[in-house]
């Protein structure tokens, strides 16, 4: 999960009876993201990769989409696919600064 204001333990509340919800809710370990950090997330990318050359049609039913997900994972790994950043950490700190905080402001 990432952006800790959107995911909360209400949903869970509000669906369950305490204690069942407080044992689901334990359950999570919440590693929170940047709030403008997210074009790091490697699993967001490879989303992105999915929906744009496998689930970029309708689809009508779900035993098809779970059918062309499979396929399309298995000949993406093996091509060995992998994500090619445009620049380094370092780069990404220059071209990307006006998201990073300033503690000057």
């Amino acid at each position: 999960m990432d952006n800790f204001k959107t995911h909360t333990a209400s949903a869970f509340y509000e669906t369950f009876d305490p204690e069942e919800a407080k044992r689901i809710w334990d359950r999570f370990e919440f590693v929170f993201t940047p709030k403008h950090g997210s074009w790091l997330n490697m699993a967001e990318i490879e989303l992105h990769v999915l929906n744009g050359q496998c689930l970029n049609r309708h689809i009508s039913k779900i035993s098809a989409v779970k059918e062309e997900v499979k396929a399309w994972q298995l000949n993406r790994n093996n091509k060995n696919s992998k994500i090619d950043w445009q620049f380094t950490n370092k780069e990404a700190r220059v071209r990307l600064k006006k998201l990073y905080p300033s503690i000057y402001n």
